[in-house]
């Protein structure tokens, strides 16, 4: 170990991914303070779809529970009035 300024440096341990703390991600909707989602907003709505056409799940887009259940019957609501494809070829 070498001392610089003072203080001692430690080496990075080396630690599993499983065992890292990782930070949460906010709700952007909670966030911007948005009540409601409209399903005609296909901007909005894309962005929480794959590629393959599904819906992204809240652990990874980083919704709460309450907007991530707006999100999806307005992703569903969509797809019923063909504004959004239920799969892509």
């Amino acid at each position: 170990m070498e001392r610089r300024e003072g203080r001692q440096q430690e080496k990075k341990k080396f630690i599993p991914m499983r065992m890292r703390k990782f930070i949460k991600k906010k709700c952007r909707f909670c966030k911007q303070k948005i009540d409601s989602i409209d399903y005609k907003d296909i901007n909005l709505l894309r962005r929480h779809t794959t590629p393959s056409a599904k819906i992204l799940g809240g652990r990874i887009s980083g919704n709460c529970a309450r907007h991530q259940a707006l999100l999806s019957r307005a992703i569903k609501r969509a797809r019923y009035l063909a504004l959004l494809p239920y799969t892509i070829k």
